[in-house]
């Protein structure tokens, strides 16, 4: 059973799940219910260093970059509109193949080419973030976004982090407008 997160909630994963080595992020939005263009939304991955700073291009992962420099993350592909049930894009972590230096890896999500297409988060619906262990299947937190993005472009959705030895999950919410952009030079990395 799930434990469902509220913005700021946390989870130990080790706790949570003891064998647990392979993560399956798991990603999702509703069509768009309204006329106009559907929602193209972009998962990725940030991972950071102790100093909250991008590690470099190589720790940036998404659809044009499947897998990380050190091979401990991997994109596994595009969902243009969100159509279908359950998980609409899936991003891996294997970690024990994430190098020492890396303490966080950041799950966000972009809404692609936004300010052309006059979209925001708070006009997309039921949009979620799960973390599941992806050698089990079973389901281990979700977070759900319910607040009014209504100027964000761009969300972190969570954070895996490194704490006394363990990992753990943190439901974030942290919006930017100014799309990817916004989000990378927030970490130095520039776009």
């Amino acid at each position: 059973m799930a434990i469902n997160l509220q913005k700021g909630g946390r989870v130990n994963l080790k706790k949570e799940a003891p064998d647990l080595s392979n993560i399956h992020l798991g990603l999702g939005w509703d069509l768009r219910k309204t006329d106009g263009t559907d929602f193209d939304l972009d998962a990725s991955i940030l991972m950071l260093d102790q100093n909250d700073k991008a590690i470099g291009e190589g720790g940036f992962v998404f659809y044009n970059n499947a897998n990380s420099e050190c091979g401990s993350v991997k994109h596994l592909g595009d969902n243009r509109t969100g159509e279908g049930e359950g998980d609409d894009e899936v991003l891996t972590v294997e970690l024990p193949k994430i190098p020492d230096f890396v303490s966080k890896l950041l799950v966000a999500v972009t809404i692609h080419d936004a300010e052309a297409r006059n979209q925001n988060f708070g006009m997309i619906d039921n949009a979620f973030v799960r973390v599941a262990n992806k050698d089990t299947g079973e389901d281990i937190a979700r977070y759900d976004l319910t607040e009014d993005y209504s100027a964000e472009t761009s969300l972190i959705f969570g954070e895996l982090y490194k704490k006394d030895g363990a990992w753990r999950f943190a439901a974030k919410g942290d919006g930017f407008a100014g799309g990817l952009v916004a989000f990378l030079n927030t970490y130095g990395l520039s776009a």
